[in-house]
């Protein structure tokens, strides 16, 4: 067992691809799966299930991903302090779920590339439960949430944004030309969600719950996207990140339920192991997110706005 066959390791590991693993790497593809079986061979232990042309990580994989996560960074840290480099190279994954991939993270991804352009950045958009795992087991190197704040004794956490939620619906809905809008006058409204372990998900049903509402049915999505649209053609009403919908309400093509439960927030936050050896990419990484997510944290206009 080497470090090249640790290193496929990982990079099949992240991408769950032989092929991806193969361009990312510059290998033959022949050369990947070569390595990948030289190294079960080695251990006697299958490290992936091959499903067609999907690959998951079997359990003897994870618990030898996390293993070649702290191999192979104390061999860079090792390297760079033994030669007194600073390198900003590698490889970085990061995972986030999609509506902090769309409205958030673009500008920092773009000024990360311009300030460490030799850094390989694999981007990987993952729902909350997973993003946990990926970084617990070291798939992800650093990940975002969209939640309310998280303690966990095994992760950094810093918080960064604050992301006010809103009750949208289509624009000119009845709702939204009310004062205000309380959990029981949504008695009977279809409800569009997203995937369930959505941190806002279980908040929005919480205060329904609690009044005894019943809605005339939920419906299940997985994206936000997909939410914002079906909002927009009257299909049902939703609870999103106002960020996520702010452009559809300055087009008049949504309006924001005004909704009388407090303190409807959720915040964006930057994850990663405690363990973890932080490269000088991952620092770079960490240090051009927080300071881009801190200075564009919103303020609330829009929930004051007349829309």
């Amino acid at each position: 067992m080497d470090l090249r066959q640790l290193k496929t390791f990982r990079m099949v590991a992240t991408t769950l691809s032989f092929s991806r693993a193969a361009v990312a790497l510059d290998y033959a593809q022949s050369t990947i799966t070569a390595q990948i079986q030289g190294l079960e061979g080695e251990l006697g232990v299958p490290l992936f299930n091959r499903l067609g042309r999907r690959v998951e990580l079997t359990e003897a994989g994870l618990r030898l991903l996390a293993y070649s996560e702290r191999l192979l960074d104390l061999e860079e840290e090792t390297r760079l302090v033994v030669t007194g480099q600073q390198a900003l190279s590698g490889t970085l994954t990061i995972g986030a779920p999609e509506t902090v991939c769309t409205y958030r993270l673009p500008q920092v991804l773009r000024c990360y590339r311009e300030e460490v352009p030799n850094v390989r950045l694999i981007f990987r958009p993952l729902p909350y439960a997973e993003l946990l795992r990926s970084v617990r087991n070291g798939t992800v190197d650093v990940a975002f949430l969209l939640e309310q704040p998280i303690q966990a004794s095994n992760l950094i956490v810093e918080t960064l944004t604050r992301e006010p939620l809103v009750v949208v619906a289509t624009a000119g809905h009845p709702l939204a030309h009310q004062q205000t809008v309380n959990p029981r006058e949504l008695e009977g409204e279809p409800l569009l969600l997203t995937e369930r372990g959505c941190g806002y998900r279980s908040s929005f049903e919480r205060a329904l719950a609690t009044e005894g509402v019943v809605a005339a049915t939920n419906m299940e999505f997985d994206s936000v996207e997909a939410i914002k649209q079906c909002v927009i053609a009257n299909v049902g009403v939703a609870i999103l990140p106002l960020v996520a919908v702010e452009e559809e309400v300055r087009e008049g093509k949504l309006s924001i339920v005004p909704w009388s439960e407090p303190d409807f927030v959720v915040y964006t936050q930057m994850i990663w192991h405690r363990d973890k050896w932080v490269s000088p990419a991952m620092a770079a990484f960490i240090r051009i997110s927080r300071e881009m997510l801190l200075e564009s944290s919103y303020i609330d206009t829009l929930m004051t706005e007349k829309v």
